[in-house]
């Protein structure tokens, strides 16, 4: 026995997938968005690939700072060659802990080859620790770099979307309102006439959603990396200073 079908006539799977992508055609719900929502999708979109841009990039430089800090601290403990270091370090330079190290070693060079200097261990070891510390500010303003930009989007994107939204609804209905002075339009309001103006707003919603997601989890995921480069820097600081007070400043 065959079972019952429900049938509707012109209905299939391929005519509903051609309506819905055509319903879905982006380049005709940018053009016939209000000029105020094409300019807010614009900016979305702005945002969103200088967004990408830095994902990718700094996604590459965290990277080769973590790894090439990773070798030179390796190197570091491994040798006894400070000369030896020095020039490794001098290789790495994206690490942000062999540009402490090369901060710290030319400060060194240069208290010892001051005379008047050598016996002022403590003015001495105050110096080194400020090469230090001028060195971590430098390189974790190099880490932290346009990473801001990626909360600015997260926190704004979805909000720029809902304005042009709401602009763009605002609009659809003032289209359909009665003008006392033009020429008449519907009385009531239908889904044929105000469903392609509100697909058009919910669109710059959609495109702020697309621009903030990736943005909020990179963020988090930069902002998780760097402060663990941080806690490394702090750490190798107070390592090289006590390496410096047992074996230079005697």
């Amino acid at each position: 026995m065959l079972s019952p079908r429900l049938i509707m006539p012109g209905f299939s799977a391929a005519s509903t997938a051609s309506t819905l992508a055509a319903n879905l055609d982006i380049q005709r719900l940018f053009e016939q968005a209000h000029w105020i929502v094409k300019a807010v999708m614009v900016l979305l979109a702005v945002m969103f690939v200088v967004g990408l841009y830095i994902i990718i990039y700094k996604w590459l430089f965290v990277r080769r700072a973590t790894g090439e800090s990773t070798r030179f601290t390796d190197s570091f403990w491994r040798s006894r060659d400070i000369e030896q270091i020095y020039k490794q370090a001098q290789m790495l330079r994206n690490s942000p802990i062999s540009q402490m190290f090369v901060a710290g070693y030319t400060e060194l060079a240069k208290l010892a080859s001051d005379e008047a200097l050598r016996g002022d261990r403590e003015g001495n070891l105050a110096n080194i620790e400020r090469a230090l510390r001028r060195a971590q500010t430098v390189e974790t303003t190099k880490l932290e770099a346009m990473v801001p930009f990626l909360a600015t989007t997260g926190s704004s994107a979805p909000f720029i979307g809902l304005f042009g939204t709401v602009m763009g609804i605002l609009f659809a209905f003032l289209d359909i309102a009665p003008d006392p002075n033009g020429p008449a339009k519907p009385a009531a309001a239908t889904l044929t006439t105000v469903g392609p103006h509100i697909a058009e707003a919910l669109f710059a919603t959609a495109i702020g959603l697309v621009a903030a997601i990736p943005a909020v989890m990179a963020y988090n995921y930069f902002t998780r990396r760097i402060r663990v480069l941080r806690s490394e820097m702090d750490t190798f600081e107070q390592d090289y200073l006590n390496i410096i007070k047992r074996h230079f400043l005697r």
